[in-house]
């Protein structure tokens, strides 16, 4: 009757003895997410401008459209756009159908020709001037205007640093709440990739009035994954 006493006196004793070595398997750490944010006034924009024209004959709709867009052109150049800051971005030729009719028949009746150009602006402060141009040249579509920071690299640098910083901070408060000190970090990670939180843009129509145009401040935004190894605090 005494022999399954000192089995399990035994087994008890070599589950403690081998509770270090699986310890040891699995090191102890703290894992956090730092975050930053910086912001900064865009320095370049970028304007997608069109003109379109209908026509009865294919060809009629798209020789109205070939001048229209040439003063466009025009236009940009003589207000002192670089030819490589403008780039055709879409070109098409549709045909126009006459309403739905009882019959199901619905017969051509026109073509419509269009041609948008998009138009980089290095200076944010003429953008008005440049929609106003593009307004009197003949453009009748304008929109998507967007403004970007040139230099995001350089500011996405400097959340990366802010971001490690308040991944430490809270590590840190996880660490004394928890009577531990941190040791050296195992692991260092992006959490995605660093994404503007606000792009500003604005859709524009032709009017007499000069164009109101906002630049607003673009928001940069950084994540990171950071795991400390922890240590007992020392008495």
């Amino acid at each position: 009757m005494k022999k399954p006493a000192a089995l399990v006196v035994s087994l008890a004793a070599i589950v403690a003895a081998t509770m270090p070595a699986l310890a040891d398997d699995f090191p102890s750490a703290i894992s956090v997410s730092g975050e930053a944010t910086v912001s900064a006034a865009p320095d370049l924009a970028q304007i997608d401008a069109g003109v379109a024209n209908d026509a009865k004959s294919a060809k009629e709709a798209s020789d109205a459209n070939n001048a229209a867009m040439g003063k466009v052109l025009l236009a940009l150049k003589g207000a002192g756009i670089p030819e490589k800051d403008y780039q055709t971005s879409r070109l098409s030729l549709q045909p126009q159908y006459a309403p739905n009719r009882s019959t199901g028949a619905n017969p051509v009746v026109g073509f419509r020709a269009s041609n948008r150009v998009t138009v980089k602006i290095r200076d944010v402060t003429k953008v008005a001037g440049v929609i106003d141009t593009l307004v009197s040249a003949g453009a009748n579509d304008i929109g998507n205007i967007s403004f970007e920071v040139t230099q995001a690299s350089k500011l996405l640098d400097d959340a990366r640093e802010q971001a490690v910083a308040d991944a430490r901070r809270k590590a840190e408060i996880y660490a004394k709440a928890t009577g531990v000190t941190l040791g050296a970090p195992l692991s260092v990670s992006e959490g995605g990739a660093p994404m503007p939180l606000f792009k500003g843009r604005m859709a524009a129509a032709p009017m007499a009035a000069p164009a109101a145009v906002a630049p607003g401040e673009e928001t940069l935004s950084v994540t990171v994954n950071v795991s400390w190894a922890i240590k007992p605090k020392e008495q």
